[in-house]
């Protein structure tokens, strides 16, 4: 099976984060964390800020390692290393995705999460 390997921005802003819905694709209409594919060559932090760049039209910083998912989907494996981030700057414009919330741990269940997203909720509802 093809393993994918992700990271994903927890963009956290006091005691909300960002989550974004999928607009395109196999997944469309799941919610997620945004983020993306690292490119050879890549560390997962500048990853990371490029994937948000390109997704958001922000700049983030990479503020801190969270976990590391492992989820096998039909088609292929994904290993995905999600951190807490900040924004730096600009402001947030949805590029890829068809929209977006901001969610405290309360309300983090109000959303269809994607099957790899789900195991990031559960450790947010820990230390949000």
């Amino acid at each position: 099976m093809k393993t994918i390997r992700v990271v994903a921005a927890i963009i956290k802003n006091e005691d909300k984060v960002f989550t974004t819905q999928r607009g395109y694709g196999d997944f469309e209409g799941g919610w997620e964390f945004p983020g993306g594919k690292i490119e050879e060559g890549e560390s997962k932090e500048v990853a990371l800020i490029r994937e948000i760049k390109e997704e958001l039209a922000v700049e983030i910083s990479v503020d801190k390692y969270v976990l590391t998912v492992e989820y096998d989907y039909p088609n292929f494996h994904l290993t995905m290393d999600c951190f807490l981030c900040s924004l730096r700057n600009g402001d947030i414009k949805l590029m890829e995705h068809s929209s977006a919330k901001w969610l405290d741990k309360y309300s983090l269940d109000s959303v269809d999460w994607l099957p790899a997203d789900i195991e990031v909720v559960n450790e947010l509802k820990k230390i949000l």
